[in-house]
This record gives C-alpha cells, structure tokens and sequence, in this order.
C-alpha cells in the first residue's frame, strides 16, 4: 500500500483556516464577475433558467477552481514553513515574499511592461497576491502549522 510520508504533515485546521483566508483574498480579485453574474440573475425570469445558463455554470467553476486553488496554496505555504522551520513572523514575511516574488512578479512585470495595463489594475492584482502569499504566510505562523509542535 502507498503511503504519503513524504509529503510534510500540516495542521488540519490551519489548512482549513488558511483556505478561508487565501479564498477571501482571491475573491476579492473576482468580484466583479460575481457582481455581474448576481445582476444577471435577478433579471432572469426564474431561478431555474439562470441555473441553467451559462454564466450561472461559469461563476460556479470560477469559484470552485477558486477554493481548491487556495486548499493547496494553503497547504504549499504551511509545508513550507514547517520543512524550512520558520517561527517567526519576520521569517514568514521573508518566506511569503519569496513565494510572491517567485509566482507572481513575472506576470505583474509582463502586465507593465508587455501588456501595458493600466497601473491600477495592476496594483489591485498585486496587492491581492501580496495579501495571498505574505498575508496566508504571516497568518498561518499566527495560527501554527505544526501537527506536533513538540518534535
């Protein structure tokens, strides 16, 4: 039987609240499409003709892909601070800084200087992503990550 003791155990519970934490963040980002998506379904005539159409089936993946998406970003950061044996908030602010300059500088470089997007909307998206990797790390050391803090 395959067993899983590679993989780094992490509190439930700070999975689940961490999970919380990073979907708020993320949504915050997505608002609008569920904004638009709430607008849509109060013009549609019943309940069961928005549930059938497609933008009742878009936001449902978004926001599903959303929640998994968090699960196992919480449970990366909460890994790696418990394999690099990180305590301290400074030590998780550093950690959470690297992962945020390791996934999502590049895309915030490409938006500036390729795409040329409009600078607010960049900083929005930056500054959730801020709060999605800085924030979830800071906040799981808060809360703690170890199964056994004792080992």
């Amino acid at each position: 039987m395959a067993t899983l003791h590679y993989l780094p155990p992490v509190k439930p519970s700070a999975i689940a609240l961490g999970t919380i934490f990073n979907h708020t963040a993320s949504l915050a980002i997505m608002a609008p499409v569920f904004g638009d998506t709430y607008h849509r379904a109060q013009r549609a005539n019943s309940s069961e003709e928005f549930f059938k159409s497609k933008e009742a089936a878009s936001a449902a993946s978004i926001w599903g892909s959303s929640l998994v998406g968090s699960a196992l970003q919480t449970y990366g950061v909460g890994a790696l601070l418990n394999a690099t044996g990180t305590l301290s908030y400074k030590g998780a602010a550093y950690l959470g800084s690297l992962i945020f300059f390791a996934s999502s500088a590049p895309s915030v470089l490409s938006q500036i200087f390729q795409e040329k997007r409009p600078v607010d909307t960049i900083a929005v998206g930056a500054l959730a992503r801020v709060f999605e990797t800085v924030g979830l790390s800071v906040f799981l050391t808060w809360w703690g990550t170890r199964t056994n803090p004792f080992n």
